[in-house]
């Protein structure tokens, strides 16, 4: 199966609002995403040296996650744009938390927050567990 679960024309994309981590979080990079976040890309020095890391940052995600059934580009567009409805746990099949985020405004933004940091995460295991069914 192809490895290639995540997309670098998404990455760019993301990268041009990189100033607010989007970018690493949807690489699997939640610590650096978060710094990113509270310093506006190190100051805006850090996002412009991204202009270059994100075919490496691509290449990383790419062997370190689980392809599968569960397209992460998908998952992580219905997490940016539609977190706080749960759209996106709706999408991965956990439907008793999507019907909680959708009437608690993702729990009140904190759970949107978790998923920013362990999407990925739980896109490989659900991946990794279809395929052995």
């Amino acid at each position: 199966m192809e490895r290639n679960t995540h997309s670098i024309i998404v990455g760019y994309l993301l990268w041009a609002f990189g100033f607010t981590g989007s970018h690493r979080f949807y690489y699997g990079k939640p610590v650096t995403g978060t710094i990113w976040f509270f310093t506006l890309g190190l100051f805006l020095v850090g996002w412009v040296v991204d202009l270059f890391l994100i075919p490496g940052m691509d290449r990383e995600a790419d062997l370190r996650f689980e392809p599968g059934p569960i397209n992460y580009t998908v998952a992580w567009v219905l997490l940016t744009f539609l977190g706080l409805l749960g759209i996106h746990r709706f999408y991965l099949g956990k439907w008793p938390t999507g019907l909680l985020y959708l009437v608690t405004g993702g729990l009140l933004g904190m759970g949107v927050v978790y998923d920013f940091w362990t999407l990925n995460g739980q896109i490989s295991d659900l991946n990794r567990a279809a395929l052995r069914a």
